[in-house]
């Protein structure tokens, strides 16, 4: 089966008009945009119920880093607001992360609601060492057994990690520049083609789209390099 990789673009504004404007012009080519902590923190959840109604998914990026049981409830709380998926930082362990994904799927089936996809997110992509892939690779090898579907890496693990773990491991890559493209404060990056050859599942993109004089056209070079 030919691998597919999705776009999903980030919303790295700071109100809820810059991102509706950006969801109207790039919906329904873009299917899916990333809220992060600014936007989130500007205008909370209207921003998800405005993508939600224009027939668009979220992917709610707050890396939640706290005890288990605090991100246990903040997980349940998050079904009801009806995103594609969210993540978890997988250095809060793996007893952090099972308890996600229990109170994730209880209240997902309390409201009868599809469960959520959750990621742990391993090393970010603005970090860079040596050790790098082996922690990336312990981390996913936590995420996995403590119940979630994938990881947020960079394409430089993902090859190992789909070798690792198989082809149902969800992998999200941040870090995406096309070619000639500003590196910005990103240091473990890849193009768009080279994280669909590393069998990347989803890219996320923000600033190479959400700053181009023409984002739409910007979205559809993107997705073109990964078609």
């Amino acid at each position: 089966m030919k691998h597919s990789t999705k776009l999903i673009t980030a919303l790295d504004v700071d109100s809820f008009e810059k991102s509706r404007k950006l969801v109207d012009l790039l919906c329904p080519k873009v299917k899916i945009f990333k809220v992060g902590l600014q936007l989130y923190l500007a205008c909370g959840d209207k921003i998800i119920r405005y993508i939600n109604k224009k027939g668009g998914k979220v992917f709610l990026d707050l890396k939640f880093h706290d005890i288990p049981n605090t991100v246990g409830r903040a997980s349940a709380e998050i079904v009801k607001l009806g995103v594609l998926m969210f993540n978890v930082h997988a250095q809060g362990g793996k007893d952090m992360m099972r308890q996600a994904r229990i109170d994730a799927d209880k209240e997902a089936k309390r409201l009868r609601k599809k469960k959520p996809v959750i990621l742990g997110v391993t090393v970010l992509t603005s970090q860079q060492d040596t050790s790098t892939t082996v922690r990336v690779m312990e981390l996913a090898r936590e995420a996995r057994e403590a119940g979630l579907d994938g990881v947020v890496c960079s394409a430089n693990e993902a090859v190992v990690i789909r070798r690792g773990f198989g082809r149902e491991f969800i992998i999200v890559t941040p870090g995406i520049r096309p070619a000639g493209a500003q590196v910005n404060d990103q240091k473990r990056i890849s193009t768009p083609a080279q994280a669909k050859s590393c069998g990347v599942d989803y890219i996320v993109v923000g600033r190479p789209i959400i700053e181009a004089d023409k984002p739409l056209k910007a979205a559809q070079g993107i997705l073109a390099d990964v078609r």
